[in-house]
């Protein structure tokens, strides 16, 4: 979504044409105003994008400009233009709720990268509504976000919505699959940032060779290939939240660079001269020991204490399986509705195996079970045979004594039909539908095991 409407409020006429003429190549829809009046008045009749308004306007101020904008419509953006002299006026509205402010006089340069700025956002906002509404309009995605049986995830929840009201960097540690990203969401969702962006890098999947420019932004012509100016992840999350995801991933080189920005948020664009501040919160996941990578001198110690100033530590699925059910119970629902199917329930079979099943793959295998198993079934009523689980990968907890080295796949899978068939108490039928097998293959298998 373009920038369609914009309100520009200034007694100069210099300033306004300047500004037409600029926003006129944007191609958009452009307003002026010379008072204060006249301004709230168009503000009352026009629901505008972003308004750019002086701060010392004959009838008024940019301040109530300002408040009248943001009560007509949230979503607007104001860009403040100041001299010197009212710096600290402008600063202040920043807290109030202003986009930004520049400093006059301004130069095309100036107010290109500004607007460059402002259709970021707006790109982001405009996503982030659509979240938002889909939520909003589906209470049982939005449950999702936040289903917690268990003791340990009720407490992360409520620790969650007291992080969310600080604006310290927080480090959220976990196996792969464990909601890192959904808990980080959730922290921006309920921060007073929620109406900001909120920016997400992979590190572990963009080339090191590249990682600074993510970051950081580059200038044109500041390496083979730039053709254009590019603005960083930290630039577009300013005044929102940066979520740096597997942070472990990152270069050592890269590191010493990256400390300085959360330190100052302060940084210089690849190629670039002049410090660029932002304003942004910190959110860094992994699934790697930390203490492991900072002792083998993989990851900066003093960058990991900044990141690391508030920590969660997610726990696995098979650790808190009182989660199981319910989450399983969400994504078929959700599952069966994506996928035009009628509305399914797990039998009491299948609910034991789903329960009894170690998940190394945490929530995010649980949501791929449930997935196949919805696709893959016309009933109505999802017996314990009917939840396909990949075998293939380690299934079941460890017992207290591990397998010794060198067990051969078949001894495994006898030790563990003996060790369920004894845990059901003789009972075939309930063992071979915890086990996801037939009667008949498992009587098969305990033929060849010679049992009675």
């Amino acid at each position: 979504m373009a920038i369609e409407k914009v309100l520009i409020v200034d007694e100069e006429s210099t300033s306004r044409t300047f500004l037409h003429e600029l926003l006129r190549k944007r191609k958009c829809e452009v307003f002026s105003a010379e008072s204060g009046a006249e301004a709230i008045s168009l503000i009352h009749q026009h629901l505008f994008d972003l308004v750019i308004c002086d701060l010392r306007i004959q009838g008024s101020n940019g301040l109530d400009i300002l408040k009248n904008a943001k009560a007509q419509s949230p979503q607007t953006l104001v860009i403040l233009t100041t001299a010197v002299a009212c710096i600290e006026s402008a600063v202040e509205a920043i807290r109030l709720g202003a986009f930004n402010y520049l400093l006059k006089p301004f130069s095309t340069e100036t107010i290109e990268t500004m607007l460059d700025r402002v259709q970021q956002h707006i790109d982001l906002l405009q996503e982030n509504y659509y979240l938002r509404e889909e939520i909003s309009t589906q209470p049982d995605r939005k449950k999702q976000l936040l289903i917690a049986e268990s003791e340990m995830m009720k407490q992360i929840l409520s620790d969650v919505s007291k992080i969310a009201k600080s604006s310290s960097s927080v480090f959220i540690s976990g196996e792969s699959g464990t909601g890192k990203e959904v808990i980080a969401q959730a922290i921006h969702s309920q921060s007073h940032r929620t109406l900001q962006p909120f920016i997400k890098v992979n590190c572990a999947a963009i080339p090191s060779a590249l990682l600074e420019s993510e970051f950081f932004g580059h200038e044109k012509g500041s390496f083979t290939g730039a053709i254009n100016k590019k603005l960083g992840r930290f630039e577009l999350a300013d005044k929102g939240t940066l979520l740096l995801d597997e942070i472990s991933e990152i270069p050592l080189e890269l590191q010493s660079k990256l400390l300085r920005a959360v330190q100052e948020m302060e940084f210089e664009r690849v190629g670039g001269i002049r410090p660029i501040q932002v304003d942004v919160r910190l959110i860094s996941t992994s699934n790697r020991s930390m203490k492991e990578a900072v002792e083998q001198k993989l990851f900066r110690e003093d960058l990991y204490y900044r990141l690391n100033v508030v920590p969660i530590h997610l726990p696995p699925l098979r650790e808190r399986k009182e989660d199981i059910l319910p989450l399983a119970e969400y994504f078929l629902a959700r599952l069966c509705e994506d996928n035009q199917k009628t509305s399914k329930r797990l039998a009491i079979s299948a609910r034991q195996k789903l329960t009894d099943y170690h998940w190394p793959g945490n929530i995010r295998e649980l949501a791929n079970v449930i997935e196949r198993t919805v696709v893959m079934n016309s009933s109505d009523y999802i017996e314990a045979h009917q939840v396909y689980i990949d075998l293939s990968c380690p299934i079941k907890e460890a017992p207290s004594s591990s397998f010794p080295v060198g067990i051969t796949l078949a001894e495994v899978e006898k030790r563990l039909i003996l060790e369920t068939l004894a845990r059901e108490k003789n009972n075939r039928t309930k063992t071979a539908q915890v086990l996801g097998i037939s009667i008949r293959t498992l009587r098969n298998k305990l033929h060849a095991y010679k049992t009675p």
